[in-house]
């Protein structure tokens, strides 16, 4: 039997081989017919926010506003397009013999022309760029179509026409048609927009305003009574939707984030960008910076951003990237990830790298007097010094030589690759190249990289004391804008990163506790703020004007400035960006304060005077938490005990007084430069009594230069040939003794109490000699030179 039907097969094949090639060829085209995928037309970059709510779309690149493909179509839409196209849409294989047997039989005995085709016939004709209609194509399109029905779902095929269909001039695809007609997404469509957006694929040209709007209007509405009897609609429903008004000129898409938007466009392309950004947040956060550009704007301060993060994920929960300005002044620019002078905003840093190298205390005493470092001379933002200062004070009221000073301490070098560490990826040139002004703005950085590493600081204390005292990897990864993306910051150390949790737990308690600088005013106003960590920044000359501070769940960033680098009186990180960072505080959620990582932190006795381990001599001590490592620091080296006669106004000594009559005494004292600033400010500060007449003087160090400093130079303008007018200065602990002043063995003066004395020097090395009244001396060389 097997052998028969072989046989018979054989002899068909054999018999009718032309008929059976041809119908396997046909069966082989069938199956490759369709291209892969079926449209490659570019799309429009649309980016939404975590929420789904539209924040801004640009379009494609072939100029058509073109959404990426839809997952879904709206019931409405769907009940109106089969309606109005297609009511066997569910039932046919691709093609609708009746339908298409009327409209030949019409399009042959009458005028009227009529297509006769299904909603997956029309995507084959989509996919093809509408080739000219003739009944070939006709019959290509049929062909074709029943392998688009073989190949997707009828879901899908919905959606391939509702992406691709013409709504009218550059609108491609039902999503871009809802938010360019009516300004709204496709899932809140009425039943009238809906039947408007049905018809017009078949006619586009009907949507353009004051042209056959009676025509758009009556075919809308026979759809419209058409879902009535089909019980689609109830009579109330039908005669709202009647009533709704047509769609007429196209209106400008939503555009709550311009310069994200565009960045998104660069980055992503085409796609459908579902970011992390709150939709409400970032439109409360517009209108900050509104009114905000407005003031500024009155003093010729044009441009500012603000960037703010999740800490814990680090996504991106709103992003301004310029003011609404002009073109004149650059409202194109995107501030957040342009390069700016960083002012004093890496200054925490520093200071956390102190801490958790075990080489500085919070309130560890640093030397703020003038300074001179290879011709660098530092100066505080107000130009005075004071003399000795908490490394904590130093670091929330911004002085700038402390800062320098720490620099050097620490190892220039060795903070730079902390820098890298932190991901300020635009640092990228040598640390010579920057020298010590890297911690005062020499180096340049943008609101992206800095806003980030103040929150990684925050991500790994909250990690740290959310887990069995870990520490994250990757704390300090860039911040993420698409919602896909996860939160990279779930491994788990033993060791940190970079800063240990006890470090960032008292720089973030220092940034909390920032004391405002003298001048401004109104600050009382944010007293009542909740609890927020923050730093201020300025550049040189006025450029560049920071603000960024981090609560236990958020960190903000603000720039304020001119894009073209414009300085302005006004820019200062105090007044121009901090007030914007408060009102960008005022409307996000209560965070509560971080917790205290007792587990990296231990309680030390704390001289109180000094900030240092308690020393043998220190009077009083205190307890204070400190990092762990902070117990290598030295002890108070400004206790010392000294011996007075009975009077206890006189230094004595053995060789002068009698023993038993001795008075010792604990005593504050500070080096004479440091004395020389520290003294007028603070009327508590007692210098040491004078030795008794004819005590014998242990070696002591008296008197200080406090300009020149040893080695260095005094530079001359180029070009200049006369005497430069030099001021030198002496610092001495009794000021009321007279200093006698020798060049090059000379005498040229005599000071009392302020030791400066002006003199006209050309270039060359001299000799500087001073002497006291007492016959105390101290000289070094002078060297003039010009500058090359």
């Amino acid at each position: 039997m097997k052998t028969k039907l072989s046989y018979r097969i054989f002899h068909f094949v054999k018999r009718y081989k032309f008929i059976v090639s041809g119908f396997l060829i046909l069966v082989v085209f069938w199956l490759l017919c369709l291209h892969k995928p079926l449209f490659k037309d570019p799309t429009a970059t649309v980016v939404v926010s975590q929420e789904g709510k539209l924040l801004g779309a640009r379009i494609a690149s072939d100029g058509q506003w073109r959404f990426p493909a839809v997952d879904s179509v709206p019931y409405r839409f769907k009940s109106c397009i089969l309606e109005f196209e297609d009511a066997y849409f569910y039932s046919h294989p691709g093609f609708n013999p009746v339908a298409m047997s009327k409209a030949l039989w019409s399009n042959l005995t009458t005028n009227n022309r009529h297509g006769g085709s299904t909603l997956t016939q029309q995507v084959v004709r989509l996919s093809r760029k509408n080739q000219k209609r003739t009944y070939l194509e006709k019959i290509i399109e049929t062909f074709m179509a029943t392998r688009v029905e073989a190949g997707y779902s009828k879901a899908e095929i919905l959606n391939f026409y509702a992406s691709n269909a013409p709504f009218g001039g550059n609108v491609v695809g039902l999503e871009s048609a809802c938010w360019r007609y009516f300004g709204i997404p496709s899932s809140e469509l009425s039943w009238g927009q809906a039947a408007a957006l049905a018809v017009l694929p078949n006619a586009p040209s009907l949507v353009f305003p004051g042209k056959n709007e009676s025509i758009f209007k009556a075919k809308r509405d026979r759809l419209l009574q058409k879902l009535k009897e089909e019980n689609y609609i109830d009579e109330t429903t039908y005669e709202l939707a009647v009533a709704e008004d047509l769609p007429g000129k196209p209106r400008e898409l939503p555009d709550h984030t311009p310069h994200f938007t565009e960045r998104m466009a660069r980055e992503q392309s085409g796609n459908y960008v579902n970011s992390t950004i709150q939709f409400n947040l970032q439109r409360r956060i517009n209108h900050i910076t509104s009114e905000a550009y407005y003031r500024l704007d009155q003093n010729q301060i044009h441009n500012l951003a603000v960037l703010i993060l999740d800490v814990n994920s680090r996504e991106v929960l709103s992003y301004v990237g310029n003011a609404p300005t002009t073109a004149q002044h650059a409202n194109y620019v995107d501030i957040i990830t342009r390069q700016r002078s960083t002012g004093s905003t890496l200054k925490p840093f520093l200071f956390a790298s102190l801490l958790s190298a075990g080489e500085l205390l919070p309130n560890s005493l640093v030397a703020d007097v003038p300074t001179s470092i290879n011709g660098y001379n530092p100066q505080n933002f107000d130009r005075s010094y004071h003399g000795a200062v908490p490394a904590s004070e130093a670091l929330a009221q911004s002085l700038n030589v402390p800062a320098v000073n720490l620099l050097r301490e620490y190892g220039l070098k060795r903070f730079y690759n902390n820098l890298y560490q932190l991901n300020f990826k635009s640092i990228d040139k040598s640390a010579d190249y920057y020298g010590l002004s890297l911690i005062l703005g020499g180096a340049e950085s943008n609101l992206w990289q800095l806003t980030n590493a103040y929150a990684g600081m925050a991500a790994t204390l909250n990690f740290f004391n959310s887990t069995s005292s870990e520490y994250p990897d990757h704390a300090f990864d860039e911040p993420v804008y698409l919602k896909k993306e996860t939160n990279r910051v779930t491994s788990k150390n033993q060791n940190p990163e970079l800063f240990d949790a006890g470090a960032i737990y008292q720089t973030l308690k220092t940034l909390r506790e920032v004391n405002r600088p003298e001048g401004s005013e109104n600050w009382e106003f944010f007293s009542d703020a909740q609890p927020l960590a923050w730093k201020t920044g300025t550049s040189y000359g006025f450029k560049d004007a920071w603000a960024v501070g981090v609560t236990g769940d958020y960190a903000i960033g603000v720039w304020v400035g001119n894009a073209d680098g414009e300085g302005r009186p006004g820019i200062t990180g105090i007044q121009a960006a901090a007030p914007i960072l408060f009102e960008v505080l005022d409307v996000l959620p209560d965070s509560d304060w971080f917790e205290m990582p007792y587990d990296e932190l231990v309680e030390a006795e704390i001289c109180p005077q000094s900030g240092n381990l308690a020393g043998l001599f220190c009077p009083v001590s205190i307890q204070e938490w400190i990092p762990k490592k902070g117990t290598r620091t030295e002890a108070c080296k400004f206790h010392q005990q000294v011996f007075l006669n009975q009077e206890g106004d006189q230094r004595v000594t053995a060789s002068c007084y009698p023993l038993g009559k001795m008075l010792s005494k604990s005593w504050f004292s500070l080096p004479p430069v440091w004395e020389y600033y520290y003294a007028p400010l603070h009327p508590e500060y007692k210098p040491l009594p004078e030795f008794a007449p004819g005590c014998f003087r242990e070696s002591e160090k008296l008197m200080e230069f406090i300009y020149p400093k040893r080695g260095e130079t005094i530079l001359l303008p180029k070009d200049f040939d006369g005497e430069q007018e030099v001021v030198l200065r002496v610092a001495h602990r009794n000021p009321d003794t007279k200093i006698y002043w020798y060049l090059d063995g000379v005498y040229i003066s005599t000071t009392t109490n302020f030791h400066e004395l002006s003199l006209e020097l050309s270039s060359g090395i001299y000799k500087l000699l001073v002497t006291d009244s007492e016959g105390n001396s101290i000289e070094q060389q002078v060297v003039i030179d010009k500058a090359s």
